[in-house]
């Protein structure tokens, strides 16, 4: 039924998504503020927006639009009573439903959405259900989630390269085995657009040498699998000289792919003279005028994981940072893809002789910051 759900505040900002089925494109929203444009007062936009290939059903609730996305025809009041259940179950849950009340409870928020459907459909809408399957925030939970951490957001840029040396006019066709995991897709000019839409092939008759196939996006925090992890404690003591620094990396999600050219950064605060660590692998090196601190870790190894341990200095008085320092983690793995992207088969027509076919994976990292 509910395909995806956007919040969106009174600044016409998105500030957070969930998907059950597959991941629908924040772009279907323009569609929703081009209707917000045209009404004359906030609680004026209509609550049933057709769009060529969605229905999008929007209730305002404090000064936040919770925009529900359709794929198929259901009775829209179904779906509104649905998310007024969704904005009471916040409400009950936080005592106010707010932005920042919903950012400050991102882990609950997003446990209680999955309860609350099940495939698209409403499972668990009553609140004493709820609390049983999921305890409201207290002060420990909150502390536990810190400690453990959470994804606050996570995409995924992807791209096809093509390399292509062929004689004649070969015509192509690529298909996927996934093919709806394909979204927001930007396609070279070559591609055959209608047949993509109607059967979720790609056809095209290639140019010679490197080309860009087709690039796309996909935005979500339980379809985009982070294949790192992190363990940090980097603390400063208010009135001393030194720091303690303690940091560890380690693969998540690889499927036994191997995270190699590792090179980690993190720029330290003003006050920090000097660093003094031990690399269990790799080098690092400080540079006391940047205060940039990088560590050029390498390959992983899953047996033996690699960490970064020692002191700090700081310069005599100087007050505790206000703020422990961000670490930022670049990496490769070869022969996979994060978004699950998987290619069927390419078969080509028009030309007799038998090409050489090949396909090669690559992860990148792009931004990947870890907050400390």
């Amino acid at each position: 039924m509910i395909h995806s759900l956007f919040l969106i505040n009174a600044s016409g900002d998105i500030f957070l998504e969930k998907h059950w089925k597959s991941v629908v494109s924040r772009s279907v929203c323009d569609y929703f503020f081009e209707a917000q444009e045209r009404a004359t007062e906030p609680e004026n936009v209509p609550p049933v927006i057709p769009t060529p290939h969605h229905y999008l059903i929007s209730v305002l609730r404090h000064h936040i639009y919770f925009v529900a996305v359709i794929q198929s025809e259901v009775p829209p009041l179904f779906v509104i009573e649905f998310l007024h259940r969704v904005v009471d179950t916040f409400q009950d849950y936080f005592g106010v439903c707010t932005e920042a009340a919903i950012k400050d409870n991102v882990v609950v928020v997003y446990e209680l959405l999955e309860e609350m459907l099940d495939n698209g459909f409403p499972l668990a809408t009553e609140s004493n259900i709820l609390k049983e399957l999921i305890k409201p925030p207290t002060i420990l939970r909150t502390m536990v989630n810190t400690i453990t951490g959470s994804t606050i957001t996570a995409e995924i840029q992807g791209v096809i390269d093509a390399c292509v040396k062929l004689t004649g006019m070969p015509d192509l066709t690529l298909s996927f085995m996934n093919p709806r995991l394909l979204d927001d897709v930007s396609f070279h000019p070559c591609v055959r657009f209608k047949r993509w839409e109607a059967e979720r092939i790609l056809s095209f008759i290639p140019p010679d040498g490197n080309f860009r196939l087709l690039s796309y996006h996909v935005s979500s925090q339980n379809l985009v699998a982070i294949p790192v992890y992190v363990k940090h404690n980097i603390t400063f003591r208010e009135g001393s000289s030194q720091g303690r620094f303690d940091l560890t990396l380690g693969p998540k999600q690889t499927m036994g792919k191997a995270v190699e050219s590792v090179l980690v950064s993190s720029q330290m605060p003003r006050g920090v003279l000097n660093a003094n660590l031990n690399p269990s692998q790799g080098t690092y090196t400080f540079d006391p005028v940047t205060k940039l601190l990088t560590w050029d870790v390498g390959k992983i190894n899953p047996q033996k994981l690699p960490s970064l341990k020692g002191t700090m200095s700081l310069q005599a008085g100087a007050s505790k940072p206000d703020e422990n320092p961000t670490i930022n983690i670049q990496f490769k793995i070869q022969q996979m893809a994060i978004s699950g992207l998987k290619v069927n088969r390419l078969d080509m027509y028009g030309e007799k002789y038998k090409p050489f076919k090949g396909i090669k994976y690559m992860t990148k990292a792009g931004k990947f910051q870890v907050r400390t």
